[in-house]
């Protein structure tokens, strides 16, 4: 790296070096990985999933799992070997002096114990032992991370926050050690753009204030390049390409590099809107056999929402929580009506009632001119094929233990359509359709990536042929080339099927590519609804236009 990166730092002062890194389980996955971190310097490793990001911090801070092991190179922190340190040694530094600040905060908390005893355990793992002092210390970090009211809120679970504050509680706990060097790995990755805002603006305070050293593990080229001082680019266990932000975004030169900018969406709104789906209005009509109503299948919009209000009761405490509050807006049949809105905004209420998952307090949802609360079995038998769901996670969403070919088949099976050779028939036809060969029907979802995963859950939404797509944060979690791969998919199978799609997210740049009319939200109700174009570039509302200037990198990418 050139002393203009590294900002003349001489080596000896440097709070990280990687030198040569390979690593190896079978074979060999990691290969002459090299990057130095001066203290207070910032730096993304970027690059899509399988790249080699999660295995270079993994050798890093010596968790390599199963038979993983460095296999040749270095790794110094302030120049102490760690590859060949032993578990005591890397135990005393782990928290203490590099820091870990994971991904998924409801997997790295324990939702039996209160935030504070969790901060606290850390704390009297460091040494810290009087009871009065440790308690201190829980509600200094907690305020240092930006929680409100430390006091009182140490004594809630982590059920009780939001993401975006178990967020904070995580980063509570890496700081809990005082560490130089803090390592996060996609920190900010499943949340909404001001959320994310608000968690980059405080590492970077810490940062600044501290002089911690920051190594950002990130696939959001816009986070890596607003908030880094560096960003090296990772392609199949390799560094392709290093730089500054600019040289590297705004100029790249590895045609890897130069797909992932590509790839990367922009808030710039390119979707010309078009005419309404004749071959969507036909394709209604035919299906009218299916059902006594003629007029609600033909009806002009897919989805009606009028008046909608739910609201939960929490348990034991009288209280009420209004998750939607007089929700009003309308879909139309063939388009993609996307629905943004922060974490809790109720985007994801929306879409629970109209897969019949959650029941409306009041109001009315009509799909396809169909009550969603309809009564007989027979009418929510075709409800439940008039809309089918793709969720965020389909690890999580499919079945483990079933082959590739029972899970994209499970509608049929359940619906009760075709013979057993004609539902072969239709796996055979949606695989093709979602560009996945017929060698991946013996498989499980554990063989396959996310994009695959992913294209399998959408497979198995599109087999029972709705008439919509209810995709919720379905590419928030996927890298650059992968989400773009999605979503060009998603547009191909509108284009081709005249299926419709409401499209739940938190992403702002996706939105502008592939919605036709966007409704904005805002703790339950709508603050604005309009096409893509008019709601983008002409926002109206506060509300929208501090959403779009907190989407991170956008004067960077695509200039």
């Amino acid at each position: 790296m050139s002393a203009a990166i590294n900002g003349g730092v001489e080596p000896s002062d440097f709070v990280l070096e990687v030198s040569g890194l390979g690593v190896s389980y079978e074979t060999s996955v990691l290969h002459d990985v090299a990057f130095t971190l001066a203290p207070g310097q910032r730096l993304a490793l970027v690059g899509q999933s399988g790249s080699g990001k999660s295995t270079t911090i993994s050798a890093i801070l010596g968790l390599l799992p199963g038979a993983g092991h460095v296999s040749s190179g270095t790794v110094k922190y302030r120049g102490e070997d760690l590859v060949h340190a032993d578990r005591q040694r890397l135990q005393t530094l782990r928290g203490r002096s590099i820091a870990l600040v994971p991904q998924d905060p409801m997997a790295s908390l324990n939702p039996s114990m209160r935030v504070g005893d969790q901060i606290a355990d850390a704390l009297r793992t460091y040494g810290l032992s009087n009871s009065a002092e440790v308690t201190r210390n829980v509600v200094r970090l907690m305020t240092e991370a930006g929680i409100p009211d430390a006091e009182n809120r140490r004594r809630s679970y982590p059920h009780e926050f939001s993401g975006g504050m178990r967020q904070r509680i995580l980063i509570a706990i890496a700081l809990s050690g005082d560490p130089d060097l803090i390592i996060a790995d996609e920190p900010t990755s499943a949340l909404d753009v001001t959320v994310q805002k608000q968690i980059l603006d405080h590492l970077q305070k810490l940062v600044t204030e501290r002089g911690t050293s920051l190594l950002f593990v990130t696939h959001d080229l816009g986070v890596a390049g607003e908030r880094t001082d560096t960003i090296l680019v990772m392609d199949e266990g390799r560094v392709v390409e290093r730089g500054t932000p600019q040289q590297v975004l705004g100029n790249p030169q590895d045609e890897y590099t130069k797909a992932l900018v590509k790839a990367a969406p922009s808030i710039v709104v390119e979707r010309e809107q078009s005419p309404p789906n004749a071959a969507a209005a036909a394709d209604a009509e035919l299906r009218a056999d299916d059902v006594s109503d003629v007029d609600a299948v033909a009806s002009a919009n897919v989805l009606d929402i009028n008046d909608l209000h739910k609201v939960y009761k929490l348990r034991g405490r009288g209280k009420e929580v209004h998750a939607l509050n007089g929700v009003s807006f309308s879909a139309k049949r063939g388009k993609t009506t996307a629905v943004i809105g922060e974490s809790g905004s109720g985007k994801s209420t929306i879409a629970k009632i109209v897969l019949g998952l959650e029941k409306a307090t009041s109001g009315e949802v009509l799909a396809g001119g169909r009550n969603v609360d309809a009564t007989s079995r027979a009418e929510r038998s075709l409800l439940r094929r008039f809309s089918q769901p793709v969720f965020q996670d389909p690890f999580s969403s499919l079945n483990p233990m079933w082959g590739i070919e029972r899970i994209i088949r499970e509608p049929l099976d359940v619906f009760k359509i075709g013979t057993q050779a004609e539902r072969k028939r239709k796996v055979a036809e949606v695989l093709e359709q979602v560009a996945l060969p017929a060698s991946m029907l013996g498989r499980r979802p554990a063989d396959l990536s996310g994009g695959q995963r992913q294209r399998i859950a959408i497979a198995r939404a599109l087999i029972s042929e709705p008439e919509l797509l209810i995709c919720d944060e379905a590419v928030s979690a996927l890298d650059v080339l992968v989400q773009e791969q999605i979503l060009e998919l998603l547009r191909q199978l509108q284009s081709g099927l005249g299926v419709s799609c409401l499209f739940i997210t938190h992403d702002l740049a996706v939105v502008a590519n592939m919605a036709d009319d966007v409704v904005v939200m805002k703790s339950g109700e709508v603050v604005e609804a309009g096409t893509t174009r008019d709601v983008i570039d002409r926002p109206s509302a506060e509300y929208t236009q501090s959403l779009l200037a907190a989407v991170p990198g956008s004067g960077l990418l695509h200039v």
